[in-house]
């Protein structure tokens, strides 16, 4: 999934930074700045909450999307994390695209 990800989110024009789980994330966002942190929440090692804690305490600026199948960890998610973005699976990688471009202002691109 992450493949398809990171190709439909460069495919719109983003740079993107893929890695398999987020104790992998953590030495990146130590070493340079991100705009967008996009995390599964359930992740083996450290979840995206646990991960998006950490983001902010080294990146407060950067912003926060978590993807999930559980509705249950949605509401973890939201209590966690409120600035955080929610997207729950299944969903198509337009609306990821969709929802990246609203998190920054951008205007809707039709295509992805």
């Amino acid at each position: 999934m992450r493949t398809y990800l990171a190709r439909a989110l460069t495919n719109a024009g983003y740079d993107v930074v893929a890695v398999d789980r987020g104790t992998a994330a953590l030495p990146l966002l130590n070493e340079q700045r991100f705009d967008l942190l996009l995390s599964d929440i359930v992740m083996p090692e450290m979840d995206g909450i646990e991960l998006a804690q950490r983001c902010a305490e080294v990146s407060p600026e950067t912003k926060v999307m978590f993807i999930t199948g559980f509705a249950a960890v949605t509401l973890k998610a939201s209590r966690d994390a409120p600035q955080a973005k929610v997207l729950s699976k299944p969903f198509h990688l337009k609306d990821l695209v969709l929802e990246v471009q609203r998190i920054f202002g951008e205007s809707v691109q039709a295509s992805v």
